[in-house]
């Protein structure tokens, strides 16, 4: 099994190092956009493994580009993660029915943000 790759999408530089320094030290490649637009192109150009994704962008919210991900067929199946700071009251339910796997409150912990990483990575290759 190669390298698997996380494209951390993050307006903030400070959390997309952070992100990156925790996946980096289990091995995972990481790619970043900074906010919607990028979020979109990046996906189709690394074809990641699984998106970590907030949900306060410019350009955009999270929410938009979750719908883009999920509408979009060469995209649609790959598993989103709602990295965010946004309330769960307000956010959680919305994310999780519009497709994402799962909702982590900022600041995540890093082996709980792995666990839910490797969870969907399982998941995902037991269906390709």
């Amino acid at each position: 099994m190669g390298t698997k790759t996380i494209l951390i999408v993050d307006d903030s530089e400070d959390s997309r190092l952070i992100l990156s320094a925790a996946l980096k030290a289990k091995h995972y490649r990481t790619v970043f956009a900074a906010d919607a637009l990028q979020a979109i192109s990046m996906a189709q150009w690394a074809r990641p493994d699984a998106i970590l994704l907030d949900l306060g962008l410019p350009g955009g919210n999270g929410l938009i580009v979750l719908q883009r991900l999920k509408a979009n067929t060469s995209l649609g199946n790959i598993p989103v993660i709602i990295v965010t700071a946004a309330a769960p009251e307000v956010a959680e339910a919305r994310t999780i029915e519009g497709g994402a796997i799962a909702f982590l409150q900022k600041p995540v912990e890093h082996h709980k943000l792995i666990a839910v990483i490797e969870q969907a990575l399982e998941k995902t290759s037991k269906k390709g």
